[in-house]
């Protein structure tokens, strides 16, 4: 487990160069849950964490200090190593919810979705490892640069907001190769032969979003938990119309990969005609804002990868971990298949 008392913790020389994440934040399970803002909250954290995995919590564009200490404080508080997630779109007005996070000394910060700029210095030199989500090869070719310590390979398949240019695997195959910084795979990864996929392929963990999305500790409203457990294979869809009804102002090369709905079946591929619609109506924004709030899944954004089909729902973080943590199974019996 890292101590922040540990002077080698402090010193950003000593991030730099090749090392052994699980080792570094002492976490005996490959597994991070993704930094979902609006699900991905400090007991959600602390349950991943508890169990042996990597707890972040994710920071969305309009929280407040108070709720970033009282989230943070809630996943320090097994003192096992955890992290947080931001959007480096939404620090350039300020850095403060990042300065913020940092008083709560975090193990790893990953901000995403654009440069990440200063942000990057504030990190490591707080202390922390500093982590960038990647999605297509000049995003990998920012990564590389000696700022960032931990790639997270993140492909189109995977829920939420990021790019749809490559799927996972490619993405993953050419950050292994291109680097000896800890890689991590993200995207389409819900079940223990995806973690052992992924730790085949040179990652050194798994990044796990849309079955923590369903879990106990999520902050997700219930109705999108359920909607969760219920989806398959087929049913989600790469759009911007959530957040163009929304008018959160997501940069236009960062969509999000949500459940099929209503909504995006009027809208998904009417995106100019939502601009303009929206722009003229106000009570488009608000119905959406509404159905959020309320857990109206036909017009509300459930945001979920296309590996959704693997969550069950009714399931603890702890739970999951477990389940996921049979990879090694799966590892062992490809050898022996092949020996």
């Amino acid at each position: 487990m890292p101590h922040h008392d540990d002077p080698t913790h402090h010193s950003p020389s000593h991030q730099q160069g090749h090392f052994d994440l699980p080792s570094r934040l002492g976490i005996t399970e490959p597994i991070v849950n993704a930094p979902m803002a609006g699900a991905a909250g400090g007991s959600l954290a602390a349950a991943v964490s508890s169990a042996g995995g990597l707890g972040m919590v994710g920071i969305g564009s309009s929280v407040s200090p108070d709720w970033i200490a009282e989230q943070c404080g809630l996943a320090r508080a097994p003192g096992r190593a955890w992290g947080a997630g931001l959007m480096a779109w939404a620090l350039e007005p300020s850095l403060e919810p990042l300065r913020l996070l940092l008083l709560e000394r975090p193990d790893l910060v990953c901000v995403s979705f654009g440069d990440p700029g200063p942000a990057a210095k504030l990190i490591r030199d707080a202390g922390a490892l500093c982590a960038m989500q990647v999605g297509n090869a000049a995003d990998l070719e920012r990564a590389l640069q000696p700022d960032i310590d931990v790639v997270v390979c993140r492909g189109g398949e995977g829920g939420g907001h990021g790019r749809n240019d490559v799927a996972t695997l490619p993405l993953l195959q050419l950050a292994v190769a291109a680097t000896g910084k800890p890689v991590i795979a993200a995207g389409g990864i819900s079940c223990p032969t995806g973690v052992a996929s992924a730790l085949a392929a040179g990652a050194q963990a798994a990044w796990v979003g849309t079955r923590f999305a369903a879990s106990h500790e999520s902050l997700s409203h219930e109705h999108v938990k359920q909607a969760i457990a219920e989806a398959g294979l087929d049913d989600t869809i790469f759009t911007r119309s959530f957040d163009i009804a929304q008018r959160i102002p997501w940069p236009a090369e960062f969509g999000g990969r949500a459940l099929r709905n209503a909504f995006s079946d009027e809208w998904a591929a009417e995106e100019e005609r939502l601009s303009a619609a929206v722009s003229e109506d106000a009570s488009i924004k608000a119905r959406v804002d509404a159905a959020r709030r309320d857990g109206d899944v036909s017009t509300a954004p459930v945001y979920a990868g296309q590996s959704v089909a693997g969550s069950a729902g009714n399931e603890s973080a702890a739970d999951i971990v477990a389940d996921l943590a049979r990879f090694r199974s799966h590892l062992r019996a490809a050898v022996d298949r092949w020996n």
